[in-house]
């Protein structure tokens, strides 16, 4: 049986409740920007992945399995029945992985710059930055990231932004950095994404690199009850660097879930 661990968590607003699910290496913190524009309508709770931020779980081994406990332990906890999931990067596998084990309690999801059907040569290079996190851990990958997650301009113009989350992973205990990045490396959801059956927001950067419009369309098409949203000129990380238009779509997305209007 999947142990769960004890998760540290923020709740904001009043509401129907939203999980919100954050990416490797990332804290819960990376939603403000997006709770602040949802608080007024929901119930936004916030949480740090085991072995990040103040959660526990950075001596234990783990998977996308435990992930899904974890948030499953968080939800039981609260005494929550149904809530709606939106995860970004590898918390956009968590949240339809939560939805596929637990059904009953999900009335949405939004995916947020994720993947799923990879290629063979796209999982292989994946396989490659691991291989470059157990030579020389986050330090060794962190620059390539940057420039993956950010444009050009941002970088130039937020330089204390993008230091601060460079900090952010660099500070992060290296076993769990390379275990979260080895989860969203290997995991694929695409196979049974098509049984998820309530409402789904896919949306991410035009640039991407590594979860961009082909994939995520490919997502939508999938899912059935989907929409798609690609963001121009953003690359990865669009919940720091657009928060607007981000917070502007989930919360039109939630709304409609919320009144029943089907996509």
């Amino acid at each position: 049986m999947t142990q769960s661990i004890r998760s540290e968590y923020a709740i904001v607003g009043e509401g129907p409740p939203v999980f919100f699910i954050h990416g490797v290496g990332a804290r819960r913190h990376v939603w403000d920007w997006i709770v602040e524009q949802l608080a007024p309508h929901f119930r936004c709770i916030t949480y740090d992945l085991r072995g990040h931020g103040g959660s526990e779980g950075a001596d234990q081994s783990f998977g996308l399995d435990e992930f899904v406990a974890d948030l499953e332990a968080l939800r039981a906890q609260l005494s929550i029945e149904r809530a709606h999931f939106v995860g970004h990067s590898l918390g956009g596998m968590i949240a339809p992985a939560y939805a596929h084990s637990h059904p009953d309690r999900v009335k949405s999801v939004g995916l947020i710059s994720t993947a799923a059907f990879r290629s063979p040569e796209a999982k292989a290079n994946l396989a490659k930055f691991v291989k470059r996190i157990d030579g020389g851990g986050p330090a060794a990958i962190v620059e390539t990231l940057l420039e993956r997650w950010f444009t050009d301009r941002f970088r130039k113009d937020h330089a204390d932004i993008v230091a601060a989350r460079k900090e952010q992973v660099l500070k992060l205990n290296p076993r769990v950095y390379r275990e979260t990045y080895n989860v969203f490396a290997t995991a694929e959801t695409g196979p049974w994404l098509s049984e998820i059956r309530v409402p789904a927001l896919v949306m991410t950067g035009e640039l991407d690199a590594g979860c961009g419009p082909a994939l995520n369309a490919k997502m939508a098409e999938a899912l059935p009850h989907s929409e798609l949203k690609i963001l121009p000129d953003l690359r990865h990380s669009i919940l720091v660097e657009a928060p607007e238009p981000v917070g502007g779509a989930l919360l039109a997305f939630l709304l409609a879930s919320e009144t029943g209007k089907r996509i």
